[in-house]
C-alpha cells in the first residue's frame, strides 16, 4: 500500500487558487501527435424531451440546440442502465453491470465502488499520454482507492455522489421538500425518509473536502470555471486531454436560480434547464476558442427523468410507456421502458463530425469507451469482453449502423438489479419482466414476469402501448431470435472475466470535513 500512501500525500496537498499545480501538463512529441481531446458531459436525470432539438415543446436549451445544428444528434441513444452508479460505471468501462460488478447505486456509507480490477477510460487514456480531469458527480465510490484520483483522473473537483445525498444550508427545491442542515445539536432529524440530514453534502478538490455543506446555488458556476481552466491549461501545454463532467443538473434538489417560481410551477424546472444549458455553452465556447479543430465534445445523460419528483422532473417526450402507465407507476427512471434509458445525445467536432445531422443508429453510453479509445489510438484492456462498439464510422457520417442488439438491465423498478430481462432487437423490444417505478401520484406498478415476453414494435409503437399478439406471425418470427441473443449474452458473461462490487456499508467511511462539527461542517455556523 506504499504507492497509495504516496499518492494520497501528493494529490492531497493543498491546491491553491484556480490552478492545477500537481497535474503534469508537460508534453512530448509522441503525445502531441494528432490525438484528439475528449470532453464528455453527462447530465443527470435529463429526459429525452428536455432537449429542444428533440422536442419542440422545450425552449430552454439554446446552446445545446446550436450544438445539434453544428454537429450530430442521436435520437436512438440509450443509457447503459436507468439509474446513476451502473450507468456511470458502464460509461467508464464499456461493460454492462453484470460484467463490471456495478448493478445498483452506492451509498454515503459505501466501503467499495467500481471494482479495482476494472480499467477506466481515464486509465487507458492516461497511459496513452493524456492529462485527465473529472469534474462533478462521481458516484462510483469515494473511500480509499475508489476515489477518482486513483481511477485514472489527474484532477478531480466535485461531489462524490448525488446532490440529494446530504443536506445543505440552501436546500433548493425537492419533492417532498427537504430541510436545511441543522445549525445545532438536538432533535433535528428530518421526518421525511427521502431527506438526508445526518451529514452535509461535501465538495472535493482532489482528496480534500473544500466545502461541507456545498453551496448548491453557485455549484454550476464553479464547475464551469474549473472546466474552462482545465481546458485552457491542457490546451496551452499541448498534451491531449480528457475532461469528464458529471453535472448536478437535472437531479433534485434543483438550485434556487433567480427569478424564482413556486416549486409547484414547471417554470422552476425550466429555469434550471436553462442554467445547465448555459454551463454547457461556456464549456463549448472555451473548446471553440482554444481547441476547436481537435476536440470531440460528447453530451448525453445517465438515465431518464425521475417521475416521482412531479413538476421537478423532466420530459420523456413521446416515450410514454403507455402499457406500464395503464398498469400503474412510472415508465421513466429505474425502469427498462424507453423513458428510463433513452436519453439526449449530441456529438460535436467541427470538420470531423458532420454538421446538422440526425443519426438513427442504435447507440449506447457503452459505446463511448471503445469509440474514444479507438480515436486516441489506444488499445482496449486485455482479458475481458466489452458490450460497447466503436461508433467512429457513425460519428463521421460514414455509417448508420449501430447495435442490432442492446440489453437494458433491471434498475430498481422490477426484477433483480442488473439482470438482463429486456432485449432490444432491431426495432423490436422484448420484456421478460415489467414494473413501474414510483410515480408522481405515489403509485408503483406491480412487478410482472412474462414467460412469453411482451414484444413491442417500436417502429409502429414508440409509446410502447400495445404489445404484439403472441400468436401473430410477427411475434413468432421475432421470439426465437430474442431467445437466442439473450441466451448468448448470458453465456458470454458467464465465460467472461467479470467483477463483483463491494456494497458493504460502514458509517466510518462517510465523507466528513470536521467530525467535531454538526453534520461534519468544515467551519462552525
Amino acid at each position: 500500500m506504499g504507492w497509495l500512501f504516496l499518492k494520497v500525500l501528493l494529490v492531497g496537498m493543498s491546491f491553491s487558487g484556480f490552478l492545477y499545480p500537481l497535474v503534469d501538463f508537460s508534453t512530448s512529441g509522441k503525445t502531441r501527435a494528432l490525438k484528439p481531446n475528449i470532453v464528455i458531459i453527462l447530465a443527470d436525470d435529463m429526459g429525452w424531451g428536455d432537449l429542444g432539438a428533440n422536442w419542440a415543446e422545450t425552449k430552454d436549451t439554446t446552446n445545446l440546440d446550436k450544438m445539434a445544428s453544428e454537429g450530430m444528434r442521436f435520437v436512438d441513444f440509450h443509457a447503459a442502465a436507468s439509474t446513476c452508479s451502473p450507468s456511470r460505471a458502464s460509461l467508464l468501462t464499456g461493460r454492462l453491470g453484470l460484467r463490471n460488478g456495478v448493478t445498483h447505486n452506492f451509498a454515503v456509507t459505501s466501503v467499495g465502488g467500481l471494482p479495482l480490477n476494472e480499467t477506466t477510460l481515464a486509465e487507458v487514456l492516461r497511459q496513452a499520454g493524456y492529462v485527465t480531469a473529472m469534474i462533478g458527480k462521481w458516484h462510483l465510490g469515494h473511500h480509499g482507492a475508489y476515489h477518482p484520483n486513483f481511477r485514472g483522473f489527474d484532477y478531480y473537483f466535485g461531489i462524490p455522489y448525488s446532490n440529494d445525498m446530504g443536506c445543505t444550508d440552501s436546500p433548493g427545491f425537492n419533492y417532498p421538500p427537504c430541510p436545511a442542515c441543522p445549525q445545532s445539536d438536538g432533535l433535528w432529524r428530518s421526518p421525511e425518509r427521502d431527506c438526508s440530514t445526518d451529514v452535509a453534502l461535501p465538495l472535493y478538490e482532489n482528496l480534500n473536502i473544500v466545502e461541507q455543506p456545498v453551496n448548491l446555488s453557485n455549484l454550476a458556476q464553479k464547475y464551469a470555471e474549473k472546466a474552462v481552466g482545465f481546458i485552457e491549461q491542457a490546451s496551452t501545454s499541448g498534451r491531449p486531454f480528457l475532461l469528464y463532467m458529471g453535472l448536478a443538473h437535472m437531479h433534485v434538489p434543483l438550485s434556487a436560480t433567480p427569478p424564482l417560481a413556486h416549486p409547484q410551477n414547471q417554470k422552476l424546472y425550466h429555469a434550471n434547464l436553462w442554467e445547465m444549458d448555459s454551463l454547457v455553452g461556456q464549456i463549448k465556447d472555451k473548446v471553440d476558442h482554444v481547441a476547436k479543430e481537435n476536440t470531440l465534445l460528447w453530451f448525453t445523460g445517465d438515465n431518464g427523468p425521475w417521475a416521482q419528483k412531479c413538476e421537478l422532473a423532466g420530459s420523456v417526450g413521446p416515450f410514454t410507456g403507455l402499457w406500464q402507465t395503464h398498469q400503474g407507476g412510472s415508465p421513466a427512471k429505474q425502469t427498462t421502458w424507453e423513458g428510463g434509458h433513452r436519453v439526449p445525445a449530441l456529438a460535436y467536432w467541427p470538420g470531423r463530425v458532420p454538421a446538422n445531422v440526425t443519426s438513427t443508429a442504435l447507440l449506447s453510453l457503452l459505446d463511448i469507451f471503445p469509440t474514444v479509445i479507438a480515436l486516441a489510438g489506444a488499445s482496449l484492456p486485455p482479458n475481458r469482453k466489452f458490450d460497447g462498439l466503436d461508433a467512429s464510422e457513425v460519428l463521421f457520417g460514414k455509417s448508420q449502423m449501430g447495435h442490432r442488439v442492446l440489453f437494458h438491465p433491471n434498475s430498481g423498478a422490477a426484477g433483480q438489479y442488473g439482470a438482463l430481462q429486456t432485449v432490444r432487437l432491431d426495432h423490436f423490444k422484448a420484456f421478460y419482466v415489467t414494473g413501474g417505478a414510483k410515480a408522481c401520484d405515489g403509485s408503483v406498478g406491480p412487478e410482472q414476469c412474462h414467460v412469453s415476453p411482451l414484444i413491442f414494435n417500436l417502429e409502429d409503437d414508440i409509446a410502447e402501448g400495445v404489445p404484439l399478439q403472441r400468436g401473430s406471425p410477427e411475434y413468432q418470427e421475432v421470439l426465437p431470435e430474442v431467445t437466442r441473443v439473450l441466451a448468448d449474452v448470458l453465456q458470454d458473461i458467464a465465460d467472461d472475466n467479470s467483477s463483483r462490487a463491494d456494497y458493504t456499508q460502514d458509517p466510518s467511511v462517510t465523507p466528513c470535513c470536521n467530525p467535531y462539527q454538526i453534520t461534519c461542517r468544515c467551519q462552525p455556523v
